[in-house]
This record gives structure tokens, C-alpha cells and sequence, in this order.
């Protein structure tokens, strides 16, 4: 992948690229061949002229009236994210929650691979997950150096987080994926995507109050 070219992508069509990837193979398998901006559109709530912002960026040319070429467009988003190689991972943290991520088979299709995990409970060292030995946090370093990974998955608690942090970066760990809802301080080269559930609980939570409360008011509206 070549990175210059993905970090000249706008942040929020790199977001959206995902949603756009789904969307294709879903198209792909059911058989279709092209797809229109205008179909990705509707599907996605979006509107078209977005649809041809984000593709452009692909370096994906659509077809006057036929639209663009399915495969094409998902090996190009899948290039563009780094997503036609498989990226190997550890996972800091055998409880319920990274146990989950283990055995969620959908981040193959994002080339993703845990290959590690690592816990300092002693009653869950030795045990597997999906396959998977949890070993001691004693081996970081060096299952970090033999596997030769940059990324961590954290889902470690909240108060142990920066610490177990810090330890993975002096590893040699490059990336961090942090499920724990807290914010983390690391040198500047280290990349951190923290993914809150909390937070996106609340947008739903809110977001559906709020709908709640405007369909209340246009029925009480029309009753008088």
C-alpha cells in the first residue's frame, strides 16, 4: 500500500471506504457486475456527488450510464486501506470482551489477524481462545519481535490501560487499537484508534430520544 496515497485521502472518505466495501461485495455476490453512484447513494443515505468525490479517490473511472465495475472498485478500496494484505495483531486482555474480538471471523475480511494473546492472569495463561494460547504478559517482548507485528488490541481495564500501554510501545508495538474507555498518552509516533463503545451507545441512545420526542410533537401537532 502506499501510504502517502492513502494519507491524501480525506479522513472522512476513509471512513466511509468501509460502508462502501460491504456494500460491493454484498453487490458482488448477489451476482452484479456494475453499480451506479447513484445506487450507492441511495443505499447509503449519501448523496451522489459525494458517492463520485469518494470514488475518485480510488482512481476507479465509472462508465457513462453503466456506472462502475464492482471487483474493481472493491480491490481498489481494499488496496487503499491496506486491506489485500493480511495485518497481524496481538491482543492485550483474554477477558470477555477480547475474547469476543478473537473469535469475530469478520476481521478477515478486513485483513486482519490476531495472532497473539496476551493476559497476566495466571488462571487464563494456557487456556485457549478461538484457538489461540493466552501466554504471559512475561512473553510481550518477544512474541512481539517473533511475530514481527506493529499493532496491539488493548481491552485490558481501565486502570491498568496506560500502563499496559506503555509496555507494548517499549515492545515495539507501532499501532493501538484501544477498546478501553480511556485516553491515552504515548509519544507522538505512536498511532492510536481508540473505539469508545460507550460513546457510540450514547450517540444511539440520544439519537433515538431525540426522534422519539419529534414524532410525540408532530402527533400532538396534528391532534390539534
Amino acid at each position: 500500500m502506499n501510504k502517502e496515497a492513502l494519507f491524501s485521502i480525506p479522513l472522512p472518505t476513509i471512513r466511509r471506504f468501509p460502508a462502501y466495501l460491504r456494500l460491493l461485495k454484498d453487490f458482488e455476490n448477489a451476482g452484479e457486475s456494475w453499480v451506479s453512484a447513484t445506487r450507492l447513494a441511495e443505499d447509503l443515505r449519501l448523496k451522489p456527488i459525494q458517492v463520485r468525490k469518494d470514488m475518485s479517490c480510488t482512481g476507479v473511472e465509472g462508465k457513462p450510464k453503466v456506472g462502475f465495475e464492482v471487483h474493481e472498485l472493491i480491490m481498489a478500496i481494499e488496496h487503499h486501506l491496506g486491506w489485500d494484505n493480511a495485518t497481524d495483531a496481538i491482543l492485550i486482555g483474554a477477558g470477555n470482551l477480547g475474547n469476543a474480538l478473537v473469535g469475530y471471523k469478520g476481521f478477515a475480511n478486513y485483513g486482519l489477524r490476531i495472532v497473539a494473546i496476551l493476559d497476566n492472569d495466571k488462571k487464563k495463561i494456557g487456556t485457549t481462545v478461538y484457538g489461540v494460547t493466552v501466554q504471559s504478559m512475561e512473553h510481550l517482548e518477544e512474541t512481539v519481535v517473533r511475530l514481527g507485528v506493529n499493532i496491539a488490541v488493548l481491552t485490558v481495564p481501565a486502570e491498568v490501560a496506560q500502563e499496559v500501554a506503555e509496555m507494548v510501545v517499549a515492545a515495539g508495538i507501532k499501532g493501538i487499537w484501544n477498546f478501553v474507555p480511556k485516553n491515552l498518552t504515548l509519544p507522538e509516533d505512536i498511532i492510536v484508534q481508540r473505539t469508545d463503545l460507550a460513546t457510540s451507545f450514547a450517540e444511539l441512545s440520544s439519537r433515538i430520544k431525540k426522534s422519539i420526542e419529534e414524532k410525540s410533537r408532530t402527533k400532538r401537532s396534528l391532534q390539534n
